[in-house]
């Protein structure tokens, strides 16, 4: 039976990190550099049924970096498998990963079939341009069913030899981290252990040392009850909820700079609940007390006024019904 012997590395110096420089350049997966990395190999059979798995602590090569914005150009739904599109580098691996990662989606019951679209954020000389991306393409999923796979797998492993590690879990739409290996009903996976982001997330460097204790067939550094463990847990959290809230509040605040830049005194946007709005061509969720009574689901005109860039607020006043709810008739309040 022929097999393919799928390594996956993660050390992920080329994301965004709060971490210094310095240290940085000693782990990222910059091309030409070696580094140390907890590497999870897969072997694969040709039907992409997994067959075994092995977690190396190792020294890497890396010979060379895919980066988004440039693969993405060639490597999408357009050119996958595409006999007209010319070859470009390392285009038979990618397009297997893809096979293997719809199968690992597949596997997880949880293909996603909603169009969810992200914006980047980008200053040029003071000049804001925030650019909608459709999410789901060919790198999206390889890279997050590789990741989903990775940190559900280890973290299956830290539950089986009882070596403790910090969970993210979820039930009931609300999701938490926790010690014990619950189930992430929203990925489709038994546990799901952040581990493949040491240099971004400190959770994932806790995990990724209980990982090399038990590559190392050593004594894990947070031993069962560890108060140490429940410790980061807690601090993590705190960390966690500040860093979103700096996020959205930093977001917000560019989007108004881009709604002055550009002159905008109107909006269109979709009713979420009561006054609650989702703007149609910035990721903006906000309060508009006027449409109260709105039918939600319905796509309405908002005037924007009395921008403040210090206070970081904005004033929305419902105009008038665009479009009512699907199936059903919009109330005018």
């Amino acid at each position: 039976m022929a097999r393919e012997r799928l390594s996956t590395v993660y050390y992920p110096g080329d994301k965004i990190t709060m971490l210094p420089d310095a240290l940085i350049h000693h782990y990222t997966l910059g091309e030409t550099h070696d580094c140390p990395a907890l590497s999870l190999y897969v072997d694969v059979a040709s039907d992409l049924r997994i067959l075994a798995t092995e977690t190396r602590l190792e020294m890497v090569h890396i010979a060379d970096n895919l980066r988004h914005e440039t693969l993405e150009v060639l490597f999408n739904d357009d050119t996958l498998r595409n006999p007209s599109v010319p070859d470009y580098p390392y285009r038979r691996e990618l397009e297997w990963l893809r096979d293997f990662a719809a199968v690992l989606e597949a596997g997880r019951g949880k293909a996603d079939t909603v169009d969810r679209v992200d914006y980047n954020f980008k200053v040029d000389n003071d000049r804001i341009s925030i650019v909608p991306r459709k999410r789901g393409s060919p790198i999206d999923k390889v890279v997050s069913e590789l990741m989903i796979f990775a940190n559900a797998h280890w973290g299956g492993w830290l539950a089986e030899k009882r070596v403790p590690g910090i969970y993210r879990a979820q039930a009931n739409g609300k999701t938490r981290m926790t010690t014990s290996p619950d189930p992430h009903v929203g990925l489709g996976v038994d546990q799901y252990a952040w581990s493949s982001s040491p240099l971004r997330r400190y959770v994932d460097l806790v995990n990724q040392r209980q990982l090399i204790s038990l590559v190392q067939g050593s004594e894990p550094v947070y031993p069962p009850r560890s108060e140490a463990l429940f410790s980061v847990v807690r601090d993590f959290e705190l960390a966690y909820d500040a860093y979103n809230e700096f996020q959205r509040r930093l977001e917000r605040y560019w989007m108004l700079r881009w709604l002055i830049q550009e002159n905008v005194t109107e909006v269109t946007a979709n009713v979420i609940r009561e006054d609650l709005v989702r703007f149609d061509s910035l990721p903006m969720v906000t309060r508009a007390p006027s449409v109260m009574g709105v039918a939600p689901g319905s796509k309405v005109r908002l005037a924007i006024s009395a921008i403040d860039l210090l206070d970081i607020s904005f004033h929305a006043e419902y105009q008038e019904i665009v479009a009512p709810p699907p199936d059903s008739a919009a109330v005018v309040p």
